[in-house]
């Protein structure tokens, strides 16, 4: 999920997708806004505030302002 985070945030900085890359990013954002809701994240979230995730693991779509923010600007 991170992966797609990070694509989906390069992805929103091109000026003008074409329509093919639009519909690419409408399902990666719609897979990534299934995921933010679901249990699994909350059980990834948690388990980051324990300290239960290695510490070099990048946390972009745990951040919950940065994935709600992505989500919205993508809208």
């Amino acid at each position: 999920m991170e992966a797609l985070f990070n694509e989906l945030q390069a992805a929103l900085a091109e000026a003008y997708p074409d329509k093919a890359t639009t519909v690419s990013l409408q399902a990666k954002a719609d897979e990534l806004a299934a995921y933010y809701t679901s249990d699994e994240w909350k059980a990834d979230f948690r388990a980051d505030e324990l300290g239960l995730l290695p510490k070099d693991l990048p946390r972009g779509v745990l951040s919950e302002d940065g994935i709600y923010n992505l989500l919205e600007n993508e809208k």
